[in-house]
């Protein structure tokens, strides 16, 4: 199974004939919740701030501040790759302690960097070993999802390497990038019967509450904790983190790059509904199969009547406004909705003109493997629901014109 797959017996409730899809409605982006027409920055900026908190109290959940006592311990540092990156290892202390919540960073820079470098920052599916086979990297503590090399919840040495197919370092790396990542079980476990285990009790917020926050808002707010690491360390540019993620990790991704607006760009791969497709259109995943955990417990309540959702995805796309995003879909994953993908793209660009940015240079899904590299960017690679090189190299391609490694000092 590919990473992030669904299983085929999950996909049962789904449609997945175009001719089903019905008619449906977005909601406007650009009218306020009293009506008015946003037509300039300032309205934008109101607007944007309802929509925020619509899909935190429709979808994600609130999620609660960092807090102030967050402090980092540099575990380990080193080179790799015969002398091409320089490694670190940290672990953020959410609380300041030891012995409370932490997060565990594995961080990748281009050692012939001259000056600040951007970055890639993502979560991970099986533990910060699983991305390199490098011997270097710390195996995870925290519980884990089933996969090679893990046995009963815990990670293995031969769990080392099994998702690095999907985290092409060294290429990044010869790019002129940097690379960072956290598990996600570090904060909450990807399981139904997890939350007990999760950051969650820690905060002490009511789970009982209809904006309850979501295991992907808790993802979400993990990468801005990431970020906030990262605008610490001397040698990232804290102007240029790129934030990506695959599958649900799409779906934390986007959610985090509408939230914290640090993140200099946003990339997210096959991230279905819950991220890039939209609700409305009756395809693919729906709202009902969904699992509980990722999402608000509100969240639920639109099941079956999602063209009263006062938000959808076009908008969630648009609170990126005005940095470059980057929507990618495969021609195989139909329970992603690769043309709701496209659609949720392609409405998010009224807010990206408005605001002078222009916005996705299509009026129709491209062919298989074709980039659309505009401030709104696309592609629907040939092929199943997974990460790829092929899906890799536009997203370079796609932050060379953006955000470029080479607006700084770098040593060829």
């Amino acid at each position: 199974m590919a990473l992030g797959a669904i299983p085929a017996s999950a996909q049962l409730d789904g449609n997945s004939d175009e001719v089903r899809v019905g008619a449906y409605t977005l909601p406007p982006i650009l009218t306020s919740a009293g009506g008015r027409s946003v037509t300039d920055a300032r309205g934008w900026r109101k607007r944007r701030a309802e929509l925020v908190h619509l899909f935190e109290q429709s979808i994600y959940g609130v999620a609660p501040a960092p807090l102030r006592r967050q402090r980092y311990q540099l575990d380990e540092q080193g080179t790799a790759f015969g002398g091409l990156a320089l490694r670190r290892q940290v672990t953020i202390l959410l609380d300041g302690r030891r012995d409370g919540p932490q997060l565990r960073v594995l961080l990748y820079l281009p050692a012939r960097a001259t000056g600040r470098v951007p970055v890639f920052v993502g979560p991970n599916f099986h533990g910060n070993q699983a991305v390199n086979a490098d011997p270097a990297i710390a195996i995870t503590p925290s519980w884990v999802v089933p996969a090679t090399g893990i046995r009963k919840g815990s990670a293995t040495m031969q769990s080392r390497g099994i998702d690095a197919a999907e985290w092409p370092i060294e290429t990044i790396l010869e790019a002129g990038y940097g690379v960072a990542t956290y598990f996600t079980g570090d904060l909450y476990p990807d399981d139904e019967s997890k939350r007990g285990d999760s950051i969650q009790p820690y905060f002490r917020t009511n789970a009982s509450d209809p904006a309850h926050w979501g295991a992907v808002s808790v993802w979400a707010w993990g990468l801005s904790r990431v970020y906030d690491y990262l605008a610490t360390d001397r040698a990232v540019d804290p102007r240029r983190v790129i934030v990506f993620g695959h599958s649900r990790y799409g779906k934390a991704a986007l959610w985090a790059g509408a939230r914290d607006e640090r993140f200099a760009m946003v990339i997210a791969n096959d991230s279905g509904e819950g991220g890039a497709s939209l609700y409305r259109r009756n395809f693919g995943e729906t709202i009902r199969v969904m699992n509980n955990y990722w999402f608000a417990p509100r969240f639920k309540t639109w099941a079956g009547r999602e063209n009263e959702l006062p938000v959808d995805a076009h908008e969630l796309i648009a609170l990126v406004a005005p940095r470059p995003v980057y929507i990618a879909s495969a021609t195989e994953d139909w329970w992603s909705d690769p043309k709701g993908e496209f659609l949720a793209a392609k409405g998010a660009e009224g807010v990206y003109r408005l605001l002078g940015a222009g916005g996705l240079d299509s009026a129709v899904m491209p062919a298989p493997d074709r980039s659309i590299q505009s401030r709104i960017g696309y592609h629907v690679r040939t092929g199943p629901h997974a990460l790829t090189a092929s899906d890799w190299t536009h997203f370079l391609a796609f932050a060379d014109r953006w955000l470029g490694p080479r607006t700084t000092g770098w040593r060829e």
